[in-house]
């Protein structure tokens, strides 16, 4: 699969909702805070500890890429819904 995502891209998201699946989210990294990543939601679990998703990459294969193969679920609280994807905007 291709990414969704190029170098560049710009993002509008909104802290709205549960997570679906499919979704693009951007959470901040579970092993950096300082760190956020914008991920596709791959499923949805609810707890007695509130909402999770997995995060999955759209290119599992990429060099150095990480998801939650590598960190697992993430919590929905703190997370963003992605709304418009705005091409080569920070360039």
């Amino acid at each position: 699969m291709h990414p969704t995502l190029q170098p560049g891209d710009g993002l509008v998201a909104v802290r709205a909702g549960r997570p679906k699946t499919g979704q693009l989210r951007v959470f901040p990294d579970p092993r950096h805070s300082r760190r956020f990543l914008v991920k596709r939601v791959g499923g949805v679990r609810r707890t007695e500890t509130g909402v999770s998703f997995e995060a999955l990459s759209d290119n599992p294969d990429a060099p150095g890429v990480t998801d939650s193969r590598t960190f697992g679920w993430v919590p929905a609280a703190g997370s963003y819904r992605v709304l418009v994807r705005v091409p080569g905007a920070g360039n």
